[in-house]
């Protein structure tokens, strides 16, 4: 079940957080947040979690590309899932949540920069309809190497 995200959860989506940071290739950051600085960052209202028996499998969310108001209709998905549940759906069913909500909230675009050996991020992404726009190379060091990402969009209202 998909719902929404209430404070309470996120310790378990925290724990999720690291569970991806500690594979590697999901973010450049080293340490999951606070619990305090993870509610700060991501969208007050566009922040869900898939749950089954009462266990978190995984959470999404945005945070804004800019502080400029011409941009203020485009976020950056995150979405992380539990290792036991890779490959069940809860990635695919998270972000096609997402991508509803976001447009009825007033989005207009939704990107997403991911690692470019993150092959089943990328997949997910465009199997969600995400198209990629770029390849960003040497973006930043991660482990004193240089990281590729590509960088992926979805257009919700074309005029």
């Amino acid at each position: 079940m998909i719902r929404y995200l209430e404070k309470k959860d996120i310790p378990d989506v925290l724990t999720i957080y690291q569970l991806g940071i500690d594979t590697g290739i999901a973010t450049f950051e080293t340490m999951a947040p606070s619990l305090e600085q993870w509610d700060q960052k991501f969208h007050p209202n566009l922040r869900y979690v898939f749950e089954e028996n009462d266990n978190i499998l995984g959470w999404i969310s945005i945070t804004p590309v800019s502080s400029r108001e011409v941009y203020k209709g485009v976020g950056e998905v995150s979405v992380y899932v539990h290792p036991h549940a890779k490959g069940k759906g809860v990635g695919t069913q998270l972000l096609e949540q997402l991508i509803v909500q976001a447009k009825l909230s007033g989005y207009w675009m939704l990107q997403s920069s991911i690692f470019e050996v993150n092959l089943v991020s990328i997949q997910l992404h465009k199997k969600s309809g995400f198209n990629i726009v770029g390849l960003r190379k040497g973006i930043a060091r991660k482990n004193d190497q240089w990281m590729n990402t590509i960088l992926m969009e979805q257009h919700l209202i074309l005029e």
